[in-house]
This record gives structure tokens, sequence and C-alpha cells, in this order.
């Protein structure tokens, strides 16, 4: 089932979110990763964060059919719980995104390196490092997590360019 994606100016975006209780009901968290992969399908997304569909719990998804680089085939994880232990490397820019606000695309720097502990689709317990594009998107999404948004490494010049855009997102809720 594809879920609505929560827009720019819903308060949920600047939440921190909380811990998945990994003793609750896994079959009714199972079908929410199902839904959030249709999501992101459907849109042709390559990855999405719980508080972009009104859920406030540490879980993202990440599936990159639409990226190609040369030792990435079609990257798919379940990130739960997840903690990056390490960011390393020279910052470099790339140009992103968000499904949370649309029309809306600039350079953020980034390392490229990550050390990341999670627990997967199957509840197990996961420590990787990744690199490059797949290492991006999932710092993309692990700062939903915590409030964070792609916008907020913009510099002030370029979020005043975009002031009205995200204005107008706002008055959308």
């Amino acid at each position: 089932m594809v879920l609505p994606i929560i827009l720019y100016g819903n308060p949920i975006l600047r939440k921190k979110c909380l811990d998945v209780d990994l003793h609750s009901c896994k079959k009714k968290m199972n079908q929410l990763i199902k839904n959030m992969f249709d999501t992101i399908h459907k849109v042709k997304g390559i990855g999405l964060a719980a508080p972009q569909i009104g859920q406030n719990i540490r879980l993202f998804i990440v599936e990159t059919p639409y990226l190609y680089e040369k030792k990435i085939n079609n990257y798919k994880e379940v990130f739960i719980n997840s903690k990056i232990l390490k960011i390393y490397g020279k910052k470099y820019k790339f140009y992103e995104g968000c499904l949370s606000i649309p029309g809306v695309m600039g350079y953020v720097k980034r390392k490229p390196n990550i050390l990341i502990e999670y627990y997967d689709h199957n509840w197990k317990k996961q420590k990787k490092i990744l690199t490059g594009i797949c290492a991006r998107v999932i710092l993309h999404e692990y700062d939903h997590l915590d409030g964070k948004l792609f916008i907020d490494y913009f510099s002030y010049k370029k979020r005043k360019i975009i002031e009205k855009k995200l204005i107008n997102l706002s008055y959308n809720l």
C-alpha cells in the first residue's frame, strides 16, 4: 500500500525519533516496511524515513535502483534503530532532494564513508561500512530520524532563494 508522504512544515519532520521496540509486533512492523517500499517504488524515490510517513520511530529504508555506480547493483536495506558509529573521508558535494520537500534541490557536502550499526528486516543486528552514494543516502535518511533536513546544510543565501517554496509547502499542510 502506498503511504502519503508528509510535507515540509509538518512538525513531525523536526522531531527526534524514538527507538523501535524490538519486542513489538513484528508482523505490523513488517507490513509498515513493505508499505514504505511500495511508496518509494511508486514515486521513484531512493530512501524513506518513518517520520516522512508520520511515524516517530527510528526506521528508514534505502533502495537505489535509479542510481548508477560501479559497485552498487540495486542496494536495498532496512535500518531499524540505526546508530552511525563513524563518518569519515573528505567531504564532497552532491545534488540532493527530498520527497518531503518536492521541487527543492541543492548541493550538500557530506563525507563518503560511514560505519553504521542497525537491525535489518530480519531483526538481526548488523554492523557495516558503506561508501559513496549508499553512504550519502543513508546519511540523508538518518538525518530525518534526528529532525534534520537536507536544506539545513544550505547556505543562508540558498535558503533565502528557496524560502517562498518552503512557505508554500507549509501552507499546503
